[in-house]
């Protein structure tokens, strides 16, 4: 093929994709597939017409997108290290007082779920099944309280684990909407079944062997349903109670703030069902080691959602007072 015919061939795409490296909201994807295209039209060109305009048109062309291409890669990068480092500690901090309100609810439903236990012998197996609560009083039985933990294989617990943490995370989001009652359910129901479970544990006199191995993961997945409704029931409040705001303008920035909550809390799921999947099946494993693992679980909860934000605080409000 002749340079020209070439040229002729190529000259329009090239125009278009010009156009596209000049918009500013095209995709990383897109912008990947002009530099994989345009090196390819280097490369002929290369071959064919060395060290003439052409050459040297694509080469500073493919150096043009290559360059786009890294700087949308860094400001992606640098998108989610500021999403993770400012933007959830900073929702966590302005949900303060739904979170505390969240944590009131499940701590009720947790005695409430006790308290039924201990006066109805049926509210157990209402709550949990009959398969669960028979399964568990052989386990006990055996010695070995916590064998269901042992029942699955680990990388199958950890999807189905994984897939239902998230799941139980965007319902708890996703039933603010209606009013809030929705997610004040979902956390108190949630308790109800840890205060029936807890207290199926305690009648049989093996309570403290049962919490060292389910709050190895459970000090993460409960803390996250907390935080998870603490976000629904901002999403509640924030159309119920708009504020200086209109009423969708209230709720629109309440979801958006939910979500950044409820994206947030994914890896910690996963880091539950990970736990829970190969770790809390060791059910027998030394109490110092289990005491030391949930412990961590806690450090990193506080530390992320509880001491960051009130730290990035205390900064932004000493560097406003260095300003006036």
């Amino acid at each position: 093929m002749r340079e020209i015919t070439f040229l002729k061939k190529n000259r329009d795409k090239w125009l278009n994709y010009e156009k596209v490296l000049e918009d500013k909201e095209s995709s990383p994807d897109e912008l990947a597939e002009l530099y994989v295209e345009t090196l390819n039209d280097l490369s002929y060109s290369r071959t064919y017409f060395p060290q003439t305009k052409t050459e040297s048109y694509l080469n500073q062309f493919s150096a043009k997108i290559h360059q786009e291409l890294f700087k949308s890669k860094k400001e992606d990068a640098s998108r989610l290290k500021k999403l993770w480092l400012y933007d959830i500690p900073e929702v966590v901090y302005s949900l303060r007082k739904e979170i505390l309100v969240s944590a009131i609810i499940i701590i009720i439903g947790v005695a409430i779920g006790f308290l039924s236990s201990a006066n109805d012998q049926s509210f157990v197996r209402m709550i949990m099944g009959d398969a669960y609560v028979n399964m568990t009083l052989e386990n006990i039985k055996s010695g070995d309280p916590m064998a269901v933990y042992k029942s699955a294989i680990g990388s199958d617990m950890f999807l189905m684990i994984s897939f239902n943490n998230v799941r139980v995370s965007f319902y708890a989001f996703i039933y603010g909407l209606f009013f809030a009652i929705g997610s004040a359910y979902i956390i108190f129901t949630n308790g109800v079944m840890l205060g029936a479970f807890h207290y199926m544990f305690y009648e049989k006199k093996v309570l403290a062997h049962a919490m060292s191995v389910i709050w190895i993961h459970g000090t993460i997945e409960i803390s996250s349903i907390i935080l998870s409704g603490a976000a629904g029931l901002m999403v509640g409040a924030s159309f119920m109670f708009p504020g200086t705001y209109s009423r969708m303008d209230s709720f629109i920035i309440g979801v958006k703030k939910a979500l950044k909550l409820a994206i947030g809390l994914v890896p910690f799921y996963i880091f539950a069902a990970i736990l829970e999947s190969f770790v809390t099946r060791y059910t027998y494993m030394p109490v110092w080691l289990s005491i030391l693992i949930i412990l961590f679980s806690l450090a990193l909860i506080l530390g992320y959602f509880l001491f960051y934000p009130l730290y990035l605080r205390r900064k932004e409000n000493g560097r406003v007072a260095q300003q006036n």
